[in-house]
């Protein structure tokens, strides 16, 4: 009884409406019915009322089910608009306008189709195969059939334009559409299932009219995908803005700034205030890694300008040993942009004159870039350095308090070897490859140069700790290298951390 109680409690209305019943909105479209200004709206016969009648309260489920059994039931109002359908409409017209709709549409069809072919039979080249000329912001001038083909669409209706229009591929507007385009068609190894989902990730990223730097940041930690990594670098580096359309605007202007200092700068190389500083850069290059690059005059000439150039621009360190090797890395990627090959077995000469100064300005402002965060490292008496260093002891210290003991027993200062590994940023430990991935995550942390280089500077230390342990000479463990794995293995570690 308590059951059939709470149903009947569950069933019961507290509402006088009925769902379905016709009711007069009141609002912008329906203002409040006035009888003095529609009274010849009112009809003189009684009808039911519109506005829903207090019901009867119903109790049982039945009883509620039988009260609204109607309330989707047609009303008078329906039946009036269903009569005034009836009597104006004729089944027989409804029929002959819809076959004269359909007729019309099927020929302006067969119009627009005859229309696109004879297009395409008046052009003497195919749209994917005119030569076109591209400028630096990526915009494509038409090349004649194109101007043909443009000239005689003014003939055609507007239709058939849009839809041609539509049919055609356009010229990408974005920078990074024209890189990944290019990097698609080269003749590049083929990309694992792992490899490609990640170059796809970067893609739909970078895609956007403005690129998100915080997702770009954590999907670089774990490795650039070599076709995007030009255009990686440049917005982690601070070099392009996030924003697409401002981009070419960017590289446009600080190239051409970069070259107004060699103008005015460069010509200075060798008075006497400057030939010492360019004396040393011209010492120093020939040191650097890879071995191939350094053979070849024009990488040569184009370090020794970025060298210089910033040692004039920046007085309060100048130049000092060491900050050669941080251009290589911008230098390599930015070539390969343009290149399939490796940069080792190619002739960076036989590129034209215009890309090899694209790449030259590239690489002197994002090397800025990162300098800007580590300056105090080449400052005098390299206050940085000696910083850093500090703090790597400190921090294997805690990490591995036996490898730290056995340093300190041994009279093994960490400066003895830690300090090449800040000045150079372990450019001359590990090879080029290597090197590059490590700047990958670099790059997307926001210290990365700084702060994060010393745990990285740890971990090779705790990594090969069972060989430091083993060694009692301070001589052999001071020049001892790493090991011929260390490369690939530290590669390795970066690339599954």
């Amino acid at each position: 009884m308590a059951n059939d109680g709470g149903r009947k409690q569950f069933w019961k209305r507290s509402g006088s409406k009925v769902p379905g019943s016709i009711q007069h909105v009141y609002g912008a479209q329906h203002p409040p019915f006035d009888p003095l200004l529609h009274g010849t709206l009112i009809k003189p016969a009684s009808k039911p009322p519109t506005t829903p009648v207090k019901l009867k309260k119903v109790s049982t489920f039945q009883e509620f089910e039988s009260n609204t059994s109607d309330a989707w039931d047609l009303g008078d109002d329906d039946d009036e608009l269903l009569a005034m359908a009836a009597e104006s409409l004729n089944t027989d017209v409804v029929m002959e306008t819809a076959n004269k709709v359909i007729q019309n549409h099927s020929k302006l069809q067969e119009q627009h189709k005859l229309q696109e072919e004879q297009l395409q039979e008046d052009k003497p080249v195919p749209f994917s195969e005119s030569p076109s000329v591209a400028y630096g912001d990526n915009r494509l001038v038409k090349s004649v059939s194109e101007s043909q083909t443009s000239s005689s669409a003014e003939c055609v209706s507007e239709n058939s334009s849009m839809q041609r229009s539509q049919s055609l591929p356009h010229a990408p507007t974005d920078p990074l559409e024209g890189e990944v385009a290019d990097h698609d068609t080269s003749a590049t190894p083929a990309l694992t299932e792992r490899e490609a989902f990640r170059l796809d990730k970067f893609k739909q990223l970078l895609a956007g009219p403005n690129t998100n730097l915080d997702e770009l940041r954590k999907l670089s930690w774990s490795g650039i995908p070599k076709p995007v990594r030009p255009i990686t670098w440049k917005l982690l580096s601070g070099y392009l803005p996030a924003n697409v359309d401002r981009r070419e605007g960017t590289l446009q202007r600080k190239r051409k700034e970069y070259f107004a200092f060699i103008e005015q700068y460069y010509d200075s190389r060798n008075d006497e205030n400057h030939q010492d500083t360019y004396r040393q850069i011209h010492i120093d290059i020939p040191r650097m890694n890879p071995e191939a690059l350094r053979l070849q005059p024009k990488v040569t000439e184009i370090f020794e300008r970025i060298l210089f150039i910033w040692a004039i621009r920046h007085p309060a360190s100048g130049y000092v040993q060491g900050i050669n090797d941080l251009v290589t890395p911008f230098f390599v990627v930015f070539v390969c942009e343009y290149i399939a090959e490796e940069v080792e077995n190619f002739d960076v000469s036989s590129l034209p004159e215009e890309v090899l100064q694209n790449i030259e300005a590239d690489s002197y402002w994002c090397m800025s870039k990162l300098l800007d965060g580590i300056q105090d490292n080449y400052t005098f008496a390299q206050p940085g350095i000696q910083k850093k260093v500090k703090m790597l002891e400190e921090l294997v210290s805690r990490i591995d308090e036996q490898v730290h003991r056995h340093l300190d027993q041994h009279e093994v200062k960490y400066l003895q070897f830690a300090f090449r590994w800040m000045n150079n940023l372990l450019m001359r430990e590990v090879p080029l490859r290597c090197t590059i991935r490590l700047w990958d995550t670099y790059q997307s942390e926001p210290e990365g140069f700084s702060h994060f280089h010393l745990y990285v500077c740890a971990a090779f230390l705790v990594r090969w700790r069972k060989e430091i342990l083993e060694e009692r000479d301070f001589q052999a463990l001071s020049c001892k290298p790493l090991g011929p794995k260390f490369g690939s293995l530290t590669e390795s570690c970066m690339r599954y951390a």
